[in-house]
């Protein structure tokens, strides 16, 4: 693919299983480092990772030779596996199911770097849910309310 070139950012959420509020903070950078490890195997690169107790905010590009379901599907499953062999949360449920991954342009990388750096602030004042059907809206994304639980 020496003539292919690329330049495709997502910002990638993905919440624990019932949005269970067990990623204390104390461990959280441990699990981000894990998380860029398999984002750097899988040829992506890491712009920025955040998040809080119940969800995670990942800013990436992925390599063009990666579908993206089978990127955020390496990364919860691997990630996932990683944090209950170390129990590294005891009561860590696993990922909920779905994600959402919207794209943005090379523009925009520097707001949204920002923003999931200030995650713990802005969830005093947005829950996930508020933050998650935003994100949809202002993406145009059609969403059924049922598959948000």
């Amino acid at each position: 693919m020496a003539n292919t070139y690329t330049q495709l950012l997502y910002h990638i959420v993905f919440s624990t299983k019932d949005r269970l509020p067990v990623l204390r903070a104390e461990r959280r950078n441990d699990v981000y480092r894990y998380i860029w490890g398999i984002i750097h195997e899988r040829k992506g690169h890491l712009y920025r990772i955040g998040g809080v107790e119940d969800h995670v905010h990942v800013l990436t590009s992925v390599h063009p030779t990666v579908a993206l379901s089978d990127f955020v599907r390496d990364v919860k499953a691997g990630s996932s596996k990683w944090i209950r062999d170390g129990e590294v949360y005891g009561r860590f449920p696993g990922w909920q199911d779905g994600y959402g991954a919207f794209t943005l342009g090379w523009a925009g990388k520097d707001e949204v770097t920002e923003y999931i750096k200030r995650q713990v602030d802005h969830h005093a004042k947005e829950s996930f849910m508020e933050e998650f059907r935003r994100f949809l809206d202002e993406g145009g994304v059609a969403y059924e309310e049922k598959y948000l639980k």
